[in-house]
């Protein structure tokens, strides 16, 4: 069974320009990448060169006589005469390029040659990335790639785009949902909260209709994500980057949700830390989240680098770390019990990351004034405010109306309510979260002007 992915329609475009370079994937492990390529490849090639260098080690021979394009495919064909090379029908697929980032180095000779197209792959090319940027700027195309977000998972369920497009069409003319499209959506969004978008996980969610094995299956990715850090954290202490890994979870739960390093080892310091943190924002397991200095544009270089919430980037991985209690209750009872509050928060930042923000909070010093999220418009300011249920805050209400903070015209407000909007704030349900990018793309004119003409 294949899930259908937004890359399928990028990969479509790729091969569609005849200006196209050699393409990097990157993204975390088992997120669906080298399934996505291999349809990709079957549909639109008529010979599909694939080599796995964890797999097959001995193809890291293949540059040993140089870069040139003929010197690696006279290389590939030595190792396995099997493989047919023809100009214009053939694909190239490096995969775990982790393992062998040097190949890198030939993108920029099969750019320049133009006989063949090439598509590389593989885990954890964060770690590696400024190795392989060296040996390929200017002749290289990059493409970030995730779990599954909420529309695929949509998709995945038999919804098309078209549901899609009623749920934006909603959001555009405030228009709240009937109480039969809240139900469900709303139980449809509970389902991928609980299952994250691991696509193992969602395809036997959809096979089987049930969560059975689900739970399984969400540790075994946990077990495979600590082995990588084993394998593939070297130089640095693993053991710290998986206290640090492990410690998310309870320090999500608290009230207090800043990641404190002090609570992951007793002496711990920041700066001992550090490099633990960005091994695993590299790998692509975790979205940190960093305090502003001050809730105004721009939003690069006005934040501190030492403070900061730490969210998975799948929020299956948040879910497969709760103990067994929570779990039975979760996936019985739908109850999420003390992280209620942590799972719609990760969710709302899995999904802020997904399309393309950046993820930044705010936390007043010796003040109650705090603020979940921000994102931008190419003028104004937004706080994102997560709700488990309803209501909202006075930090909200605060940022919007004072004066102190003139780049905040108005917020949004994502809770288990309806779609509403009062005293400049915009609610929406939490399914509502992966299409706010779109939704603030779709307004020309000022969202309040919109919001206040439609109370008339």
């Amino acid at each position: 069974m294949y899930l259908q992915r937004k890359i399928d329609r990028y990969l479509k475009e790729w091969k569609q320009d005849k200006y196209r370079k050699p393409l990097i994937i990157k993204g975390a492990r088992q997120i669906g990448k080298t399934e996505s390529i291999r349809k990709f490849a079957e549909e639109n090639y008529k010979h599909i060169i694939e080599i796995n260098f964890v797999e097959e080690p001995k193809y890291k021979m293949v540059t040993t006589d140089g870069y040139a394009v003929q010197d690696i495919v006279n290389n590939i064909s030595r190792l396995d005469p099997g493989k047919c090379f023809e100009a214009g029908n053939t694909l190239l697929f490096f995969d775990e390029l982790q393992d062998f980032p040097e190949i890198s180095t030939a993108l920029k000779f099969f750019s320049i040659d133009g006989n063949y197209d090439v598509i590389c792959s593989g885990s954890l090319l964060g770690i590696s990335y400024r190795r392989i940027e060296s040996n390929s700027v200017g002749y290289k195309q990059d493409y970030e790639m995730h779990s599954l977000d909420f529309e695929e998972f949509l998709w995945a369920r038999g919804y098309q785009d078209d549901f899609v497009e009623e749920l934006l069409d909603h959001m555009k003319n405030l228009k709240p949902f009937s109480e039969v499209m809240m139900k469900v959506c709303s139980d449809l969004f509970m389902d991928y909260c609980i299952l994250g978008g691991m696509p193992a996980v969602i395809r036997d969610y959809i096979e089987k209709g049930t969560f059975e094995g689900s739970l399984q299956t969400q540790r075994q990715l946990l077990a495979d994500y600590e082995e990588d850090i084993r394998k593939y954290a070297q130089g640095m202490n693993q053991t710290r980057i998986l206290n640090v890994f492990g410690h998310i979870p309870v320090q999500l739960a608290k009230d207090n949700k800043k990641f404190q390093i002090s609570k992951v080892a007793s002496g711990a310091r920041f700066k001992d830390y550090r490099g633990c943190i960005e091994w695993l924002k590299d790998a692509g397991v975790v979205n940190p989240c960093y305090c502003l200095h001050f809730p105004e544009l721009p939003l690069k270089g006005n934040y501190d680098d030492t403070k900061m919430k730490l969210y998975f980037a799948d929020s299956g991985l948040l879910v497969a770390m709760l103990d067994e209690e929570a779990q039975e209750d979760l996936r019985e009872n739908k109850n999420l019990g003390v992280y209620k509050g942590a799972l719609y928060e990760n969710v709302a930042a899995e999904a802020l990351s997904k399309s393309g923000y950046g993820l930044y909070y705010f936390k007043k010093e010796n003040s109650t004034l705090e603020e979940d999220f921000f994102i931008r418009t190419g003028s104004e300011l937004i706080p994102v405010e997560v709700k488990a249920v309803g209501g909202r805050s006075k930090s909200l209400q605060t940022l919007i109306s004072s004066e102190r903070y003139p780049d905040i015209k108005y917020g949004m407000n994502l809770s288990g309510g309806n779609i509403g909007y009062s005293g400049r704030i915009f609610t929406f349900p939490h399914f509502c979260c992966f299409l706010l990018k779109r939704y603030l793309k779709s307004e020309s004119a000022s969202m309040i002007e919109i919001a206040e003409k439609g109370k008339m």
